[in-house]
């Protein structure tokens, strides 16, 4: 899985929602050709973007009835923006298509150099016997 992440504290990419139009098509043409790309050469399972934060709800079980806390959570600088998994040969091709994913161009056309996470995930535990 790779898991990409936003600073709010990163002064050098303004809140994508304040982005020009020009400036969103670009990004997004990228994000499109590299989801087109992993398509293609069958490494692709699913990739999903995720909204802002003021949309986050936090559940929590209080005595067995559901508590929510609503968003934005000021506390988090950093949240979860979206995610890819992808079925590739090797951590080294889960790195460079990382790397693709990482130079998405941000609001002035350069690339943004977002903190991509991987994570293996992990297989299912053994049947009950």
């Amino acid at each position: 899985m790779l898991q990409m992440h936003f600073s709010q504290a990163d002064t050098r990419v303004p809140p994508i929602p304040t982005w020009s139009p020009e400036a969103t098509a670009v990004h997004v043409a990228h994000m499109r050709r590299a989801v087109a790309d992993l398509t293609a050469t069958g490494e692709l399972v699913e990739a999903r973007g995720l909204a802002m934060p003021d949309t986050a709800r936090i559940v929590r079980s209080t005595d067995g009835a559901p508590g929510v806390t609503g968003g934005p959570f000021p506390d988090g600088k950093e949240f979860l923006f979206g995610w890819w998994l992808v079925d590739c040969a090797d951590e080294a091709r889960a790195v460079e298509i990382a790397a693709r994913l990482s130079a998405t161009p941000g609001h002035d056309g350069k690339p943004m150099n977002m903190p991509i996470e991987i994570r293996e995930l992990m297989s299912e535990p053994p049947a009950a016997r």
